[in-house]
């Protein structure tokens, strides 16, 4: 794909682990600058492959206005199975934010997403089963998710417990 071409618009696959895979996939190489995530659970296969991990390493050493906002719904669990992207987090701590929802009506969220500045998305209604929908480029499909993310992410707290000690 040329780089300066644009991202084709209409769905993507995403009804099997595998399609949902290679959306997060797309979708992150399609990321100039900044990236939301929102997830219930950071389990072990999300987010680390190392092609993921290469592309969200790109989003966040992009230069000026690189932001990845993490919306994690048990951040503790991921630092305590060791996962991949805390390296990652704590390496760049002014880059990748964490958050962890508080508020009631968000923790009992149970969907995940993947937002991109190229008004891409993934949006899992269940984060347990392997349904969603997803596009490269579909703002009217973008904006509801964007404002949804941004309000949970005013109303979440810093997760302090992974974050590098200052020693």
């Amino acid at each position: 794909m040329i780089a300066d071409a644009p991202a084709p618009a209409g769905p993507l696959p995403a009804g099997t682990p595998e399609q949902l895979t290679a959306a997060r996939l797309a979708l992150l190489s399609g990321a100039r600058r900044q990236v939301d995530i929102r997830l219930p659970r950071l389990d072990g296969a999300l987010y680390a492959s190392a092609e993921a991990l290469a592309e969200l390493r790109r989003i966040a050493t992009s230069g000026r206005g690189a932001q990845i906002r993490l919306l994690l719904g048990d951040p503790a669990a991921a630092l305590r199975d060791g996962h991949r992207l805390i390296l990652l987090m704590q390496r760049l701590p002014s880059v990748i934010q964490v958050r962890m929802p508080v508020e009631e009506i968000d923790r009992g969220d149970p969907s995940a997403c993947l937002l991109t500045d190229a008004n891409g998305y993934l949006f899992e209604p269940d984060a347990e089963r392997a349904q969603a929908r997803a596009a490269m480029v579909d703002r009217p499909g973008w904006v509801p998710l964007r404002q949804q993310f941004d309000q949970m992410w005013e109303r979440a707290v810093r997760a302090g417990m992974l974050q590098p000690l200052d020693l």
